[in-house]
């Protein structure tokens, strides 16, 4: 039961078939036997989870039910719920810090019935893509193999989902956060257009979205997230977001497999990239390479703004407390510490550069492919592929654009690499098409080979 989609838990309670308190009792079951090893979750309250069970099953008996009833979700640690540990990954939080609202996404879930049973682990700030983080003595695991990261920083949710602690998982993402654990761990991961799901806090490029095991389901969760919320002043007027009809004959799709900085695509990627664009070339449509739209001088910039951001937070903290924060991440915004104002405010400006250039790449295309990242996932404990904090975006080169440009991607398994590690396509769409996205998605579904078991243990 605990590796159901969230559409088939869904038609059994409809049919009488399982109830939400034996699915419930068997997602805890099953995060309790793969979290010695797998580290996903920072909080769980089983008594709390199987109550919310039962108030499902007497809906489901009542004929009551909701979207989502009686459906287990978890949360990533920095989805705001009342009363909930507010530490952002980081043991620098006092460990008293707590939430005092509801971020919107949660309160759509809790509204749809499902059960928010646990909340997922994440990095010092979130500003990793792995699960490293000064809180935790162990980082969160992949389970196609425990040895590598599931990637980050909604490194948690993405363990979880790949390892059947239910179906439905959500995450948020700046720069990848979603897409490349969903990568890294054979998952769907959409980072909807911003302000398709709304968010608080909000930040540019800050978007909240699902990781599941289907592609309908994740857009079975689009759904309900996708709900205006006058708390997030970018929030998109209400669209439908369910996979439009589509067909592939004549698509314009473009390839790109050379982001224009970042490390170089690795073989076994490259050719399930190419190898997914020519299938969908099979089925009629026309693909045609992209050249690289990012620069160097983009990404710097990014990262100067970033650092500058971080260092802002870190440095008012006191000094007992600034000790604790992971040292990669103390290593990384340090520098900022000798920025001016000049240098700040051109890294702020590459953010629209970036927009501007990733839109106007796009834009003659229905939709891009390329890689989520260039490599699969890498060793559990670095903090990034180079595990360099003045290297530490050369893995985002293909994610990245997309928080800047608002546009939607969605993360779905391509392939494996020889050692059997997934491997992660992106499908980019214009901003708003996240309807498109997932039919895309869907269709790449049923053009792909089998796919090998989930690692559920």
């Amino acid at each position: 039961m605990a590796g159901l989609d969230a559409t088939a838990l869904l038609a059994a309670y409809r049919a009488a078939e399982l109830s939400p308190v034996d699915v419930m009792q068997a997602v805890l079951a099953q995060a309790s036997a793969r979290e010695p090893e797998l580290h996903a979750l920072c909080a769980v309250d089983a008594d709390a989870a199987l109550a919310a069970a039962r108030a499902s099953e007497a809906r489901w008996r009542a004929g009551n039910a909701l979207a989502l009833d009686g459906v287990p979700v978890t949360l990533k640690e920095n989805i705001a719920v009342p009363g909930a540990a507010a530490r952002s990954g980081t043991a620098a939080t006092p460990a008293e810090a707590r939430f005092d609202f509801e971020a919107p996404p949660a309160a759509r879930l809790r509204e749809a019935g499902a059960i928010a049973w646990a909340r997922t682990t994440m990095p010092d700030y979130g500003m990793l893509s792995s699960g490293l983080s000064s809180l935790y003595a162990e980082p969160a695991r992949n389970p196609w193999d425990p040895t590598r990261t599931p990637g980050g920083s909604s490194a948690g949710a993405a363990a979880a989902a790949a390892a059947g602690y239910g179906p439905l998982h959500l995450g948020t993402d700046i720069g990848g956060s979603i897409r490349l654990p969903a990568g890294w761990c054979g998952l769907v991961g959409l980072k909807p257009s911003h302000g398709r799901v709304p968010i608080k806090p909000g930040y540019a490029g800050r978007a909240a979205g699902p990781l599941t095991r289907s592609l309908q389901d994740a857009a079975l969760m689009l759904a309900v997230l996708a709900q205006p919320d006058a708390r997030d002043p970018t929030q998109l007027p209400p669209g439908d977001v369910l996979p439009r009809p589509l067909a592939l004959r004549g698509l314009r799709l473009g390839l790109l497999l050379d982001a224009g900085w970042g490390e170089p695509v690795q073989p076994d990627v490259a050719a399930a990239i190419a190898a997914a664009a020519h299938a969908f070339e099979q089925a009629g449509a026309a693909v045609e390479p992209l050249a690289p739209f990012t620069t160097r001088e983009m990404v710097d910039g990014i990262d100067r703004f970033w650092r500058m951001r971080s260092w802002l937070d870190i440095s008012a903290l006191p000094a007992g407390r600034r000790d604790k924060v992971l040292p990669y991440i103390l290593d990384w915004a340090a520098p900022a510490a000798g920025y001016d104002g000049a240098t700040v405010f051109r890294g702020y400006s590459q953010m629209q550069a970036l927009r501007e250039a990733a839109n106007a790449a796009c834009e003659p295309f229905d939709f891009v492919l390329s890689p989520v990242s260039p490599m699969p996932a890498f060793p559990a404990h670095l903090a990034s592929p180079l595990h360099d904090p003045a290297r530490p975006f050369e893995h985002i080169a293909f994610t990245l654009p997309c928080n800047m440009s608002e546009q939607p991607a969605l993360a779905i398994n391509a392939g494996y690499t020889a050692a059997g590690l997934p491997i992660g396509l992106q499908i980019i769409g214009r901003r708003f098409d996240d309807a498109g996205v997932l039919a895309l998605g869907a269709a790449w579904e049923t053009l792909r080979a089998a796919q090998r078991p989930w690692p559920l243990g």
